[in-house]
This record gives C-alpha cells, sequence and structure tokens, in this order.
C-alpha cells in the first residue's frame, strides 16, 4: 500500500509519529535490560563497541596463554617432587655406603647389589616424572609464551636426571669389596645431591617467574573485562526509569491520538 493511499489528519499523523517513535524508543530499552548492555552493535555508539571488542579479544587470548602457563607450572611441580623423589633414593644409597663400611664381605657384595637396584629406581622416578608428555628430569625443554603474540616468553631447560646422565652415579665397583670403592660410591652420592639442589633451585626461580606472570595475566585480564564492560554497559537503574517514562509516554500517545480520532468523527455528525 502507497504511503499516500490513506490520509490522515496532521494530529493524528503527529501523535502516530510520537507512538512510533516510543516503540522504537522500548524496543532499544527493553533489549538494554535484557542483555544488560548499553552498546550491543556498532550502530550504537562505534567507538565504544570496537574498543570493547579490541579489549575483550586481548582478555581472550590472554586467558588461552594463562592456561598454558598452569600446564607449565604443574610440569615444573611435576619435575620438582621428582627431584624430591630422587634426593631420597641417594639419601638410602647413602646410608647403604655408610653401613658397608663395617660391613663383611658377603654383606657388602648384598648391601652392593641394594645399591645398585637404588640406581634403577631413580632412572625409572626420573622417567616418570613427566606431566603432559614433557619431562625436565630427561632433559626436555618448554617455552611458556606470557603475552598475545609470544614476544614474552620464558625458556624452561630440564636436564638428565639418571644415574648414567647428569647425576653421573655408576653402579657399585667390585661389590664394594674395598673401601677405595665404597668411596667412590659415596663421593658420587655427594656431586649428585649437590646436582639436584642446584637444578631444584633453577627449577623453582622459574616456577616463580610463571606463577607471577600468570597472577599478572589473571589481573590484566580481569582489567581488560571490566573496561569492555564500562565502555559497553547500561545503568539498569537508569534504563529502568526511561522505560516507565516511555510507558507513561506510550499512555498518553494513545489517549492523543483517541482524542484526535473523536474530533475526526464528529464531522460526520455534520452529514
Amino acid at each position: 500500500m502507497a504511503i499516500n493511499d490513506i490520509t490522515l489528519a496532521g494530529g493524528m499523523r503527529q501523535n502516530l509519529a510520537s507512538l512510533q517513535l516510543v516503540a522504537a524508543l522500548q524496543a532499544r530499552t527493553t533489549q538494554r535490560l535484557a542483555t544488560g548492555k548499553r552498546v550491543n552493535s556498532a550502530v550504537d555508539d562505534p567507538s565504544a563497541y570496537f574498543a570493547a571488542q579490541n579489549h575483550t579479544s586481548r582478555a581472550s587470548d590472554l586467558a588461552a596463554r594463562k592456561d598454558s602457563m598452569g600446564e607449565a607450572i604443574q610440569t615444573v611441580k611435576a619435575a620438582i617432587q621428582g627431584i624430591d623423589g630422587i634426593t631420597k633414593l641417594i639419601e638410602q644409597a647413602k646410608g647403604l655406603t655408610a653401613a658397608a663400611r663395617g660391613a663383611t664381605a658377603a654383606d657388602r657384595s648384598t648391601l652392593a647389589a641394594q645399591f645398585d637396584a637404588l640406581l634403577t629406581q631413580i632412572d625409572q622416578l626420573a622417567g616418570d616424572s613427566s606431566y603432559r608428555g614433557t619431562n625436565f628430569l630427561s632433559g626436555d625443554t618448554l617455552t611458556v609464551d606470557f603475552n598475545e603474540d609470544g614476544t614474552s616468553n620464558l625458556s624452561i631447560t630440564g636436564f638428565d636426571a639418571t644415574s648414567s646422565g647428569d647425576l653421573n652415579i655408576a653402579g657399585a665397583t667390585n661389590n664394594w669389596v674395598a673401601d677405595t670403592d665404597i668411596d667412590t660410591s659415596a663421593t658420587a652420592l655427594d656431586t649428585a645431591m649437590n646436582t639436584l639442589r642446584a637444578q631444584a633451585k633453577t627449577l623453582s626461580a622459574n616456577l616463580s617467574v610463571v606463577t607471577t606472570r600468570q597472577d599478572f595475566t589473571t589481573n590484566l585480564i580481569n582489567t581488560l573485562t571490566t573496561g569492555a564492560d564500562q565502555l559497553t554497559a547500561a545503568d539498569q537503574n537508569e534504563e529502568g526509569a526511561n522505560m516507565l517514562a516511555l510507558q507513561t509516554r506510550q499512555q498518553l500517545g494513545v489517549v492523543a491520538l483517541s482524542l484526535s480520532s473523536q474530533a475526526q468523527q464528529s464531522i460526520l455528525k455534520l452529514f
């Protein structure tokens, strides 16, 4: 139907236009109340909308990095727990060397066999200290990215925590027949213990860095999210008041339209 097919009086058309405007404003206010946002699309406020989108996208990217940091923390913790376990095994091995010094040849042979068995346990424990395929006690390296584009990162490098690796603990020589054989094993254990302590300090320092960056990332994500909300969030109290005002305007508009219609109908009485 063409717009001019029906002719309305000026007053009626003005009241109708007013009601249409109120309906549009009510629809907008209803959307704001439902979504809690003042800016729901670029049409509402292009500057605020795209700025909020940028904040939200960055927060999402950082959230993914934060998850990676959490996995890296668990990987380091698994290695530190492995070091603690290997340390206990080395302490047991040191106890064997101490017991062997005053033992008979037969007992020394038994203690030497137990010593070699502990070395096997050390190797197995080191191999089992992995987390999601990364094992710092097998010499693996993990790069942890801290920002969106990966330009801020930390590389964590492990070491070979096996008896034949960086710990360099050889098996019992000659079944510990001679005291010098025991001394050799005891010295190797002391050196291995120092290696474990040094590596544990390095891993702990890396753990502290990643934990600090994880906390910083959490706070930054909250800041970005809050900033995006402040750019787009609607004032619920204000929108509620707007809705009440629009409902009042709508009722008044209906009354005005009714009065205009009555004025037109009065003309029929002249015929």
